[in-house]
């Protein structure tokens, strides 16, 4: 693939070192980048032909197949509106927009254009979280009925971030998109997302925005999903995932604490990982953050579905659910109360009922729970069906 990457940045660079690296195929061709100086930087780095202050100049070549976006977030839909007027396939990074109305203007424009879109939640791309997904779709945590993630860091990169008109939220939009989507996935995306409790606050940063957030997010299905986000967590990256079923339960940590650590006085300082705080101590050091941020597999699921005419595991609809998740989480914070999550456009299952929690056990009870004590007694705990009595009943 031949791509233009819109984004000299941070975020930008992450992606460069996958798009070049993983495959050995694809090859950032143009470059469009807000700063001169930062542009002619990215294509000397990266070997790019063409550089370019202008977005549209950047896009609008014969030989670019594909549009990167890795721009703030108040600049998606203008990048979005020239890859669908100049025809150019298009991924951008998260979240697509500030909002569920910018979201589903951008959802609307690309499959009137035809163009092929993709969403870049890299996440939801870990080799940790897939094969965690594999083994919740292979039934091994049977009904899902909760699920939690969690991302938290000292704060962004970039003074955008902390900018609330060009960012549009704070830390429950910059890394709450990642956690709705990571358990999303987990209870299924094709069940709907009907409503939202959110607290948060702005506790330490002298912002606009919010800088720590707990959510609840209640689905159709009676499954509950759950986001913590902070900017003000001390100590890096910290990216986990809870899943409980009624079969089984996952854990994962995906980044600070990986079973990588070591210590140094600093002397010889260098890079540890994204967000890390110190170069000295006990550090916990990535083995290789670009496969276990997500960014080379989520890359190849791009670049293979653009190949053979297909939708990626992640569209702009997929955005477009998640902006509209956090609008609801944003209403919410303010009137303290469950807020619904507003979706023009529903594409997945309806309909749905709560899952029954009573577990056959024999024509006059339910099971309640079945255990092997300590003393090697084997017992199940009932429930009169009638009655509602709970009785034990021991069996060996």
């Amino acid at each position: 693939m031949n791509i233009a990457m819109l984004g000299s940045g941070f975020i930008g660079r992450f992606y460069a070192d996958s798009l070049q690296g993983y495959r050995s195929k694809d090859k950032i061709v143009s470059v469009f980048s807000r700063r001169e100086e930062s542009t002619k930087k990215f294509a000397s780095d990266y070997n790019v032909a063409f550089a370019t202050t202008n977005m549209e100049e950047a896009i609008n070549r014969p030989e670019v197949e594909v549009v990167c976006i890795s721009l703030p977030n108040n600049l998606h839909e203008e990048a979005v509106m020239l890859c669908c007027k100049h025809k150019k396939a298009v991924i951008t990074t998260k979240p697509l927009g500030r909002n569920a109305a910018e979201a589903k203007r951008m959802l609307e424009a690309v499959e009137k254009a035809g163009i092929f879109n993709g969403y870049l939640e890299d996440l939801v791309y870990t080799p940790k979280f897939i094969k965690a997904l594999e083994s919740v779709k292979n039934g091994a945590l049977g009904r899902i009925l909760w699920a939690k993630s969690r991302e938290t860091h000292p704060g962004p990169h970039s003074d955008w971030f902390w900018d609330i008109e060009q960012a549009g939220g704070g830390c429950i939009l910059d890394l709450g998109c990642h956690c709705v989507e990571i358990t999303r996935s987990y209870i299924g995306k094709d069940i709907k997302p009907i409503e939202v409790m959110c607290w948060a606050d702005t506790q330490v940063k002298p912002i606009d925005a919010e800088d720590h957030a707990i959510g609840l997010v209640k689905y159709e299905n009676g499954a509950v999903g759950q986001f913590e986000v902070s900017w003000t967590f001390r100590g890096g990256l910290d990216l986990r995932d809870e899943v409980m079923g009624t079969e089984g339960t996952i854990w994962i940590n995906n980044f600070l604490r990986t079973g990588f650590e070591m210590f140094t006085t600093g002397k010889a300082a260098n890079y540890v990982s994204e967000k890390a705080e110190s170069d000295k101590g006990w550090l916990f050091p990535v083995g290789d953050e670009l496969n276990e941020l997500g960014y080379n597999h989520m890359f190849m699921d791009m670049f293979q579905s653009i190949e053979q005419k297909k939708q990626p595991r992640e569209t702009f609809y997929d955005g477009y659910v998640v902006n509209a998740v956090l609008d609801a989480a944003y209403k919410s914070a303010k009137t303290k109360q469950w807020e619904p999550v507003v979706l023009d456009v529903w594409r997945g299952k309806s309909g749905f009922t709560k899952d029954s929690h009573l577990q056959e056990y024999d024509g006059d009870h339910y099971l309640v729970k079945e255990e092997v004590t300590h003393y090697g007694a084997k017992k199940v705990i009932l429930k009169n069906k009638k009655s509602g009595k709970i009785i034990e009943k021991v069996l060996a």
